[in-house]
């Protein structure tokens, strides 16, 4: 037994189309871990992620989750896994036209029958965890506002709110800031890294930023056309570091980042 949350065994992916997703990845988290990924668009970063709850399978290798290989996952174990994997999203994934009280709760309908879920009878004991969430990330007041009136930094609190009600382990984050400006990302930044640091919550999270990697992050993870070239903890990164990760996948020039 080891203390590695997750672990990535030469891991590959190749979509239906021949495109390759991931190449031969070798990758250990610790628990309670901050690990930020970065790489150009089209890297495999959102591959990576989705093969860890199984949004996406793989081809080859095997993927385990707290010791216990997750790759022929069906069922009940499926649901299980997916409970204690939050997930949070670039578009925040939410139901703009419901309050924010019944999307976060849509985290806990996991643990409910597909009835119960859909008529909304939650548990008097949910509705205050949601409340609870919603005050992790101070949006306690925006309780039974509409999604769709609240501010896209709003919503992607929400959306962290709403994985919290799973009381993940792990929380996988795919660009939850790609579309926020400076203040709110930080915000939202902040309170990923408070839920790790009380909570003791493994995250795994998606950027473009250099500069906001090397702010949060315990550790920096680069990928580049599929393969993991770069992992450092965040004591040893240097500035020139990015050089490699950030070439042109096709022409080996460097982009601005």
């Amino acid at each position: 037994m080891t203390n590695h949350i997750i672990s990535i065994r030469d891991v590959s992916k190749t979509y239906d189309n021949g495109t390759i997703g991931l190449k031969h990845i070798n990758l250990d988290i610790k628990k309670g871990e901050f690990v930020v990924i970065v790489g150009l668009s089209g890297a495999g970063k959102s591959t990576l992620l989705r093969t860890i709850n199984r949004m996406h399978s793989i081809s080859s290798g095997d993927i385990l989750v707290n010791n216990h290989s997750i790759i022929n996952y069906r069922g009940k174990q499926l649901r299980d896994l997916r409970r204690n994997i939050g997930m949070i999203f670039q578009d925040f994934n939410l139901v703009k036209r419901s309050t924010v009280q019944r999307n976060v709760l849509s985290g806990r309908v996991g643990y409910y029958s597909t009835f119960k879920s859909i008529c909304n009878l939650f548990s008097t004991a949910d509705k205050r965890k949601a409340v609870t969430a919603l005050q992790q990330v101070n949006l306690a007041e925006k309780l039974y506002t509409r999604a769709d009136a609240l501010s896209g930094g709003q919503q992607q609190r929400v959306a962290i709110a709403r994985a919290l009600m799973q009381d993940p382990k792990i929380i996988l984050a795919d660009e939850p800031i790609a579309s926020l400006d400076p203040m709110t990302t930080t915000a939202v930044m902040n309170d990923l890294k408070k839920l790790n640091q009380e909570l003791g919550i493994t995250i795994l999270v998606n950027l473009h930023s250099v500069s906001i990697a090397k702010q949060f992050a315990d550790r920096i993870v680069g990928l580049r056309a599929g393969e993991l070239i770069y992992d450092k903890p965040i004591n040893q990164v240097q500035d020139v570091d990015f050089d490699e990760i950030y070439q042109s996948q096709e022409s080996g020039s460097e982009v601005q980042r």
